[in-house]
Order: C-alpha cells, then structure tokens, then sequence
C-alpha cells in the first residue's frame, strides 16, 4: 500500500518529516545491526556462535560458505559493490594473502589486542586469529618409545626412513610449516629437512592428515605429522586408537602453529558492525564455543581448551608471527617442489 502525504493545513505540520525521519532510523538500525560474513570454516562449525552472538546482541547474521579460494576471488569481482563485511577462513597464509590482494581493511581495537596474543595476529592489523591449530607430530603407541622423539628436523633423520607418513604439500598446512622452519632455520636447512623427510615415506602423501592418522594407527607408518584436532576428533570416535601426541621442538622454538581467523573487508558496508563481532569472537564466551565445537585451542589465553585435548597438557609454541607464514609461502612451495615434496 502506498502512503501519500499531500502538504495540507494540518494540527501536525511536522508529521510527515517526523515520520520520514522514523522510517530511515529504522531502516539505518536494520542495517547498522546485520553483518555479512564470507566464511571458509563449515557452517555447522561457525553457526552455534552466530546464534549466539545474535541472543546476545539482536544483531543478525547473514552467512555465505565456500571455499578460501573462491571466497577471494568472489570478493575480488565484487569489488566496491560487494555486500561482506567479514572474511573468516583458516590458515594466517590465507588471511596474509587476502591482505596482500587489498580485500581488508586494517583495524585499531583495544579489544582484540588484549585478547589475542601479539603472534596470533596480523602486525598491521588486517586480520586476528580467533583459534590456534597446532601442528605436531604423532606416533605409534606400539611401536614408538616417545622419548625417541624430539623436533620436526629429526624426522628426517635415517632412523626413520621408512617409517614416517605426511599429507600432501599441495595443503596450505604443510606449506605454512616449511615457510616458518624457513624463517627459523633458513633457506639450506630447511631444505634438507624436507629431503629427509621424503626419504624416510613410509608410503605416498596422503590427501589429508585424517589418512595419516588412519597409517600410524594401522602400523603402516610409525609417525607422522598432522594438526592436533584431527587427532582429537579420532579419539573422540575412538579413545582407543593406539596413537599418541608429541609436542615437537619443546627443548627449542616451540611447536608449530597456525589460526583460523578474521578480518574486516576492505568495502564492508558495516565495518563498524564487523569489528564488534570480531570483537565478540574474541571474547572467553565466544572462545569456548568456537574451540570446543572443533578440538581447536583458543587463541585467547584465558580460556580452557576442551577435555579432550586437555589431557595432552600445556605446551610451548613457536612465537613467530603467523604472518610470516604467508609471507614466505610462495618460497615454501617452490622449496618443497624442488625437494620432491609432492
């Protein structure tokens, strides 16, 4: 039905602008409270929290899933015109790399840097990481004494040729790996290590860490590199899956680590919006629902990790900046190909 306000003597000369002003409040407040997020994590994952955030503020999500990769080059095309506002995806290679192609925006929040650590962020401030995903090695329980075991590097050792499993390079996990042993080790060593390891295989690389996973529990290999939640995600299927958790480099650097994280895009419609739920993602209720649905560690130190991964104890992680795992993919990729890493 359509409203026409004729100009007319009326008790209420102001009626008509007052209640123009009351329409473009409403619909300002409509959509100053709805946030578009781009999310690479699965949507069964991330809506529990969304859910939640919306009980908590009434601002309303809308959600679009897919692929890192396509999410980029979406918001790439889009543009100026395009209706995101966050971009959440894992690995900081792939949040460095939505940086470098200009699709974020950078942010200045007390919030965020109280509550994630200064390594588990981006140094300009395109992106925080919301949950930490170690990269550890794993063994045997029959077959491995795990005071045998020790760092990445021994791996590639000749007492494991043979014996050791690992995921493709193609996955941007193992490539986030190399490029930050690159960082700590240089170049030549890192090199050489990964010759090591593709002399002791076991067998192929594996698609994905759960077929590691799947090789050490069956005997085929007896160790093998894969990311903590993986494992958890196992033994909560199967608490008596006969492998084991190491913590690599503790006596050095520390263990590897990587984030799933956030950003604000570059032409967000609602940046303001954006930045208060990031914010939120960031906080110890957030934290306990995004780690706990996934086995992943919180990136904010005061929160508990889940039981499950609890048990495992603490451990000391590598404090390189997660940036630098993107900044030095491209070389990691290019070393791994000339090592025979496939």
């Amino acid at each position: 039905m359509k409203i026409v306000l004729r100009p007319r003597k009326t008790l209420l000369p102001n009626f008509a602008t007052a209640l123009a002003s009351a329409l473009m409040l409403v619909t300002a407040g409509v959509n100053a409270d709805t946030v578009t997020v781009y999310s690479a994590r699965n949507e069964q994952l991330i809506k529990p929290l969304f859910d939640a955030y919306t009980k908590e503020t009434g601002a309303q999500i809308q959600l679009l899933t897919d692929k890192e990769g396509p999410l980029l080059e979406r918001l790439k095309a889009e543009g100026a015109k395009s209706p995101a506002d966050v971009l959440i995806t894992v690995d900081a290679g792939n949040l460095w790399h939505a940086g470098r192609l200009g699709l974020l925006r950078p942010i200045k929040s007390p919030v965020l840097n109280a509550n994630i650590p200064a390594n588990l962020r981006d140094p300009k401030g395109e992106w925080y990481g919301l949950s930490v995903r170690a990269r550890t090695i794993i063994y045997n329980k029959k077959f491995v004494n795990p005071s045998k075991l020790s760092t990445y590097e021994a791996l590639a050792e000749p007492e494991w040729k043979g014996k050791l499993c690992l995921r493709t390079s193609k996955k941007v996990y193992n490539q986030s790996l190399v490029a930050t042993m690159m960082a700590t080790l240089g170049e030549q060593k890192t090199e050489e290590v990964v010759r090591g390891w593709i002399a002791n295989l076991a067998t192929d690389v594996f698609a994905d860490d759960n077929g590691v996973i799947k090789a050490v529990a069956a005997g085929q290999c007896e160790v093998g590199i894969v990311n903590t939640y993986y494992l958890a995600r196992a033994l909560d299927k199967d608490p008596n899956l006969p492998v084991g958790l190491f913590w690599a480099n503790q006596k050095e650097r520390g263990v590897h680590v990587n984030v799933s994280g956030a950003g604000v895009t570059k032409n967000a419609p609602n940046a303001a919006g954006a930045q208060k739920l990031i914010e939120w993602l960031s906080s110890e209720t957030a934290q306990s629902i995004y780690t706990n649905e996934d086995f992943e560690y919180p990136a904010n130190p005061k929160v508990k990790p889940d039981s499950i991964i609890r048990h495992w104890g603490p451990y000391k992680m590598d404090l390189i900046n997660v940036s630098k795992a993107g900044e030095l993919q491209a070389a990691a990729t290019k070393l791994m190909d000339r090592a025979g890493y496939r």
